[in-house]
């Protein structure tokens, strides 16, 4: 099946060799990073975890929500997400895989890696975390991969798949919550020690994936024959809706437990975010603006009219991932080291350098996508 990637019109092919030059630039900078190391990043020692291990953060949170349809499809039955559930274990590999590449440029010597695997400790977060990310990864493979060779064939999917189904339902939900133990069991960064902060993760993540799923099915719609169907959409918009009031109503508790138990070491991480902290005020606009959008999304995904709209759908769609993304893709990270153990605030932005390598990442998954999205259309044509 992986010939029919190969074939395509114009705009297909216009796509791919701009994800190709995109991903070139990012290459070419990864290799001035190889050579001259982590210096050319804004990261430091007050800052060691910045643009890389957000970008990881977020996009954990995207695979993980391909739960999301696979569990209606297959554990209820629900058969409305019969043409999506595909798009979405699919999204769950790039996603993935785009995860382990941020892992590799942040390590600045790839094959550190190795030492994680040859001499594991079996204590570190960040040694389950891995392992959990590369079986999720093998788990959507196999599933993927067999249900559209199954569907090429016109026959039954074999039975041994099934299992792997349903235990890919958990796996996903545990993805996301070991990376949050990664930062709520670290004592010294109380803006992460918070035992809400794995369902704040997961709430977050099942409404930026279903709102990128959704925004998907309208681009496949316009380019391609394919038709998610309205019904499927609508019910994807309501997950959406309730994981980001959600999301947002886990925000606002530990809002305000930090500023009603009035304990500066929580309420001065807030402050530096949305009011700025000794003169830095550079993730104070992000932040409101992360915040606007998340009122707007909601508002637009709530009311039944708005929700309805196609229209206003994408706009919330929209308004829903860059919010998220934002919070935690920039704030969530350098919140957590700002201020330091010591009450000291420290400059970081992501460097140029920084900026196309991550482009050049997020290019190498759009391209996962489209190729894969391509086999998975040409395979439904066919059928």
């Amino acid at each position: 099946m992986l010939e029919k990637a190969l074939y395509g019109d114009k705009k297909y092919w216009s796509l791919v060799f701009i994800l190709g030059g995109f991903i070139l630039l990012g290459l070419f900078f990864y290799l001035k990073q190889y050579n001259t190391g982590l210096t050319i990043t804004g990261l430091g020692r007050d800052v060691s975890w910045g643009f890389y291990i957000a970008q990881l953060t977020f996009l954990v949170g995207v695979a993980a929500s391909a739960v999301m349809v696979v569990l209606p499809y297959y554990l209820h039955n629900f058969k409305v997400f019969g043409k999506i559930t595909i798009l979405g274990e699919f999204l769950a590999i790039s996603s993935v895989t785009m995860c382990m590449l941020f892992v590799v440029v942040d390590l600045g010597q790839p094959f550190r890696m190795l030492n994680m695997f040859l001499h594991p400790s079996l204590n570190s977060v960040l040694f389950w975390d891995s392992v959990v990310l590369s079986v999720y990864l093998l788990l959507n493979l196999i599933i993927g991969w067999t249900l559209l060779g199954a569907e090429r064939k016109g026959i039954a999917p074999p039975r041994w798949v099934k299992p792997i189904i349903l235990l890919s339902i958990p796996w996903a939900i545990s993805i996301h919550t070991v990376t949050a133990f990664l930062y709520c069991g670290l004592a010294a960064r109380p803006f992460w020690m918070t035992a809400v902060l794995a369902p704040r993760f997961l709430a977050s993540a099942f409404a930026a994936g279903p709102a990128l799923l959704i925004l998907f099915s309208f681009i496949l719609k316009k380019y391609t024959k394919f038709d998610a169907g309205k019904e499927a959409v609508q019910k994807l918009a309501m997950i959406a809706t309730y994981a980001m009031l959600a999301n947002i109503f886990f925000i606002l508790m530990e809002i305000f437990t930090a500023f009603y138990s009035n304990i500066p070491e929580h309420i001065d991480h807030f402050k530096f975010l949305f009011v700025g902290l000794q003169g830095n005020t550079l993730m104070v606009p992000w932040m409101w603006a992360s915040s606007i959008l998340a009122v707007i999304a909601a508002l637009l995904l709530v009311i039944p009219k708005s929700r309805n709209n196609t229209t206003t759908l994408g706009i919330a769609c929209v308004a829903v991932f860059l919010s998220i993304w934002i919070d935690k893709g920039m704030g969530m990270i350098v919140a957590g080291f700002t201020p330091s153990p010591l009450h000291v605030v420290v400059d970081y932005w992501p460097t140029w350098p920084e900026l196309f390598i991550s482009i050049g990442i997020y290019a190498i998954g759009l391209l996962m996508i489209t190729g894969l999205y391509k086999i998975a259309l040409s395979v439904r044509g066919e059928a």
